[in-house]
């Protein structure tokens, strides 16, 4: 049996590795690349520049490097690229990106989008991370490694949102999330640090209390940004791990949400 349909209209620059699957009805545009042992199921929208690595599974409905919105954008040419063994939903739309920053959309590896998630363009997604049921990013945002958002999350253009973060259901974030910190309500409020997060990823009980340290040092002693940061500096000499929480705080060009 065919491994796709007879009903999929794929362009002739398209270029699909051995053992991809596509669904019927499905379009497959210009200028994309797909990697072996991935799986696009019926319905499914793929225009290009884009490429697709390795063992990726789209479903049903999923708009994939589609043009960005952005009024300022002339048709220029864009990208999309997508690692490996990423899952994404039904409904989810991820735009290319514009030539106002790198003209990249990136997605890394090993992520869960779920249903009606949507990346918008210049977006930069790391690995592991889950976006919940109708999590939106706006353009230009940077999301970091194993970042959870919840469903309905809302986040403004430019912000970027720390790794090993967890973003309440419906959060609306206006700034940067530093590192290792939860946050809820709209606008997003800090509240503590993944601590069950991490230590399903394997930091150590040191770790974790360091990291905590760095919370309280960040949000709960009253201090200034410039002296939290004097004290987070030398408590991440002591601790490899706290310097995901500095450097995250020092690169914020929104500012952090406090």
């Amino acid at each position: 049996m065919s491994l796709i349909s007879s009903s999929a209209i794929i362009h002739p620059t398209a270029e699909l590795a051995e053992g991809v699957e596509v669904g019927p009805w499905t379009l497959i545009g210009a200028n994309v690349k797909i990697g072996a042992g991935s799986v696009i199921h019926a319905h499914v929208v793929i225009k290009g520049p884009t490429v697709i690595g390795k063992n990726n599974r789209i479903f049903q409905f999923s708009t994939i490097g589609e043009d960005t919105p952005d009024l300022k954008y002339a048709g220029e040419p864009t990208r999309l690229e997508i690692g490996d063994n990423n899952t994404i939903r039904e409904g989810v739309t991820i735009h290319r990106g514009t030539v106002q920053d790198n003209s990249l959309t990136l997605i890394g590896s090993n992520n869960l989008m779920m249903a009606y998630v949507h990346i918008g363009h210049d977006c930069v997604v790391g690995n592991n991370c889950i976006l919940v049921n109708n999590a939106s990013l706006s353009g230009h945002v940077n999301l970091g490694d194993w970042a959870i958002l919840s469903g309905y999350v809302l986040v403004h253009q430019f912000v970027s949102i720390g790794a090993h973060t967890l973003i309440g259901p419906a959060a609306f974030l206006p700034q940067d999330v530093p590192a290792y910190v939860t946050a809820f309500g709209s606008p997003a409020e800090p509240k503590t640090i993944n601590s069950v997060g991490l230590r399903r990823r394997g930091f150590s009980k040191d770790a974790i209390l360091a990291i905590k340290q760095g919370y309280k040092i960040l949000y709960r002693q009253g201090l200034s940004l410039d002296d939290a940061l004097i004290k987070l500096h030398v408590l991440a000499s002591q601790y490899s791990e706290v310097n995901l929480l500095l450097d995250s705080v020092k690169m914020s060009s929104r500012g952090i949400i406090r």
